[in-house]
């Protein structure tokens, strides 16, 4: 409820007649040469204003003061983003990723092309065993992001050492779930599927450095380990999505 104006608390006139009180019609200007020295002095003297009017002009100027406070005093507070209705800073970042996903599920997406081009070399009829062989670890390498230890070079295994995350699937899943608590059901799982996607990466870089691609089974041993690490990658970017509700 607002405030009544200050014109009907206390009336102008009043606090104008308090602080300058009106002169007297028989006095004259000082400056007057006729009028005797002593009436001067009398008109003078009755220019200033008694204790009793000094007392009641400074507490009209006081109350004026505190009168003109009552309006801030009784204004509401500037409403919140939450009481206008605007999402909180949490909500506003689940949607910032939402809208950067295809960003961040881009390795996954460049690591599935790498590993699906491997496949088509080892069904296919190929050059020479060797040259196949030689294309698929380099594919497989690019694939695995840095997420296999024993295919890391000199400056990852550094960095990896010295705590730096040089994994980048470890990375995704990390922005992904950073809005969801530790024992977050969805990021436990998204954690596992991270688990099962660098084994199947490590038991297919093995597979594929213990084959001789010239003999049709070891060439189908390597096929088959792809396709499975093409599922564990596809599983694991499921659970991304599901961190990022996508």
């Amino acid at each position: 409820m607002s405030p009544p104006p200050i014109s009907t608390l206390i009336p102008s006139t009043t606090i104008l007649t308090a602080v300058f009180p009106p002169k007297s019609p028989q006095s004259s200007p000082l400056s007057d040469p006729k009028q005797p020295l002593h009436s001067q002095s009398q008109s003078s003297s009755s220019l200033r204003l008694n204790p009793t009017t000094r007392r009641e002009a400074a507490a009209s100027v006081i109350l004026t003061s505190i009168v003109s406070l009552i309006p801030f005093l009784h204004e509401p507070p500037v409403a919140t983003a939450f009481e206008l209705g605007i999402s909180g800073p949490k909500d506003w970042l689940r949607e910032q990723k939402k809208k950067a996903s295809k960003y961040l599920l881009a390795p996954i997406d460049a690591s599935r092309n790498s590993l699906q081009a491997a496949y088509l070399i080892i069904t296919g009829s190929g050059t020479s065993p060797e040259k196949d062989l030689e294309e698929i670890q380099r594919l497989l390498i690019s694939a695995s992001r840095d997420c296999i230890p024993q295919e890391r070079n000199s400056i990852v295994t550094f960095q990896s050492n010295t705590g730096v995350e040089v994994c980048t699937f470890k990375l995704v899943l990390k922005n992904a779930a950073s809005l969801l608590d530790e024992k977050d059901p969805i990021k436990v799982e998204g954690e596992a599927k991270l688990s099962a996607l660098e084994r199947s990466f490590s038991s297919l870089n093995n597979v594929a450095n213990g084959s001789a691609l010239q003999l049709v089974s070891d060439r189908q041993k390597v096929a088959d380990a792809l396709m499975d690490t093409i599922s564990s990658l596809n599983n694991f970017e499921q659970g991304v999505k599901d961190c990022l509700e996508i």
